[in-house]
């Protein structure tokens, strides 16, 4: 039976093989050379222990890999690790040596697997393995984590339910949900702009980094601007800031530091071209392209148009601003469900409030934070749509409006008193004062219309519609009461069946009486 041939290897296509590797997964010819010195070094210190001597010599230019192992020559030898006899020296057929020369033994990879075994070998090639994949990781790392804030063009090669996976440059990048423009519908091998957002080392597929991009950040809008207008990219005109509700509206100041270009002009650009590529782009959201200035009145009278400003009161120091409007231009000033103001507050860095000309008032929108959405579209509802309404409502109304409570109602009266400077009134403060003595196990369903005020919480309860829940009775004792009923009843009808006897023979007695006296 013929024996098997030794396995003959190429140490130079070893070494191509390696740098191809390498190179599929971007990494540095020199940081291969250096993986694929530690991995031999690992065989060494695995086969000879951790205090053997060698030397690897790696040339990837020349395709060569040697491992020196370097031992002492001795008479006796006490450490087989670092030390060689003399004797087996002359017995193998060597002869150039004396008792302490460094004598080097080359490990070649013709004999690699008779010198470390198949399982030090196998342990070394997935060693290499996860080496090169932790290194691809780390590059993919910096890679995007240099590229935070700028736009990639990638291809989405998966649509989930929450998340849409794009593909760019052979690595998968995330955009989740709240990062989408709503709206939006993606389709698998679409082409994809999106801003890259956040790069985080774990949590990708394979535990290789997360890279998540947005297209509702707002850096993808500055982004997108800087491609469409050439005059932000070159410097003529800055963006000061932005607001932005994604796929619904947004605001942008914009300044120019040539007196010669018109800001916003540039912005729109001939018939609004440059600025409906942008709009396109995000899925039709309205654009607002305001001029920046330092003054903050006149910067806040820009912020809120179309709606015209008749005066502005600011403090600087809390950033609140108050802002005067006729009544024809209240619901402009604000907005759809407080858009407008909501942005320009934003865009300006102030919190606006919307007071309507004629009467100090506060649009109920202002509060609506602190109210929850679901209570104040109630409000709106039962017609409550500014401060001063909700103030003068009557406190009974107000506790029975689904959502309501006693606690609520007393925190934003307060709210809104303070901000209209004001106390309430003796009247109120004996309600509220009554309304808090009342338990409350009483769900108040509504208060009878011209209510007096009256003295004690349970005067108080006399007025109010209480809605009581009463068990049914069994049925057993329904027949009993109803027994009882028929037994009780019965006396009662033979009480009046003799009564109407009585009073008919007096009658008759009565007629006979008449009959007998002539007189009459």
């Amino acid at each position: 039976m013929a024996r098997k041939k030794k396995p003959v290897f190429d140490k130079k296509l070893i070494v191509e093989a390696f740098a191809e590797m390498a190179k599929a997964r971007s990494v540095d010819r020199d940081l291969l050379q250096g993986i694929i010195t530690e991995t031999f070094s690992m065989l060494v210190k695995k086969k000879y222990g951790q205090d053997a001597m060698f030397d690897i010599v790696v040339n990837m230019e020349a395709g060569d890999i040697e491992i020196y192992l370097i031992r002492t020559v001795v008479e006796e030898v006490e450490d087989p690790v670092l030390e060689i006899s003399l004797e087996d020296l002359r017995t193998s057929g060597v002869t150039d040596y004396d008792v302490d020369d460094e004598y080097l033994e080359e490990i070649t990879l013709d004999n690699i697997s008779e010198n470390f075994g198949r399982r030090l070998i196998n342990m070394a090639g997935q060693a290499l393995s996860q080496r090169i994949r932790d290194i691809e990781k780390e590059n993919i790392f910096n890679q995007y984590q240099a590229r935070v804030g700028e736009i990639i063009v990638a291809e989405i090669h998966q649509v989930r339910r929450s998340d849409v996976f794009v593909m760019h440059e052979g690595v998968e990048l995330r955009l989740p949900r709240q990062e989408q423009i709503p709206g939006e519908r993606y389709r698998k091998n679409d082409q994809l702009r999106a801003v890259v957002k956040e790069v985080n080392r774990q949590g990708g597929p394979s535990n290789a980094p997360e890279i998540v991009i947005s297209r509702a950040d707002n850096n993808f809008l500055l982004r997108l601007f800087e491609i469409e207008i050439p005059e932000i990219y070159d410097g003529l005109i800055e963006i000061k800031s932005t607001a932005r509700e994604p796929g619904e509206r947004a605001k942008v100041a914009v300044q120019s530091y040539d007196d010669r270009i018109d800001p916003v002009g540039a912005c729109v650009g001939m018939k609004g071209i440059r600025i409906h590529s942008i709009v396109r782009e995000l899925n039709n959201e309205n654009i607002d392209v305001i001029p920046f200035s330092e003054d903050p009145s006149e910067f806040i009278k820009h912020a809120l148009q179309p709606a015209r400003i008749k005066d502005i009161t600011i403090d600087a120091e809390t950033n609140q601003a108050s802002v005067l409007v006729g009544d024809d231009q209240v619901s402009l000033a604000i907005g759809k469900n407080g858009q407008n103001v909501r942005l320009a507050s934003r865009l300006t860095g102030f919190s606006i409030s919307v007071v309507r000309e004629g009467a100090e008032d506060i649009e109920l929108i202002e509060f609506r934070d602190e109210l929850g959405k679901d209570l104040y579209l109630n409000l709106i509802h039962e017609e409550i749509d500014t401060a001063r309404e909700f103030l003068e409502a009557d406190i009974e109304l107000l506790i029975a409006i689904k959502g309501m409570t006693k606690e609520l109602m007393l925190e934003i009266r307060n709210i809104i008193l303070e901000e209209f400077d004001e106390d309430e009134d003796e009247e109120t403060v004996k309600r509220i004062k009554l309304l808090e003595e009342v338990p409350d196990e009483l769900k108040i369903s509504h208060l009878e219309e011209d209510t007096p005020l009256v003295g004690t919480a349970a005067e108080l309860a006399d007025h109010l519609t209480v809605e009581v829940s009463v068990p049914a009775a069994p049925k057993a004792e329904e027949a009993e009461q109803e027994n009882s009923e028929d037994e009780t009843s019965a006396p009662t009808a033979s009480a009046t069946e003799e009564e109407t006897a009585a009073t008919e023979e007096v009658e008759a007695t009565s007629e006979e009486e008449q009959k007998d006296d002539p007189a009459e």
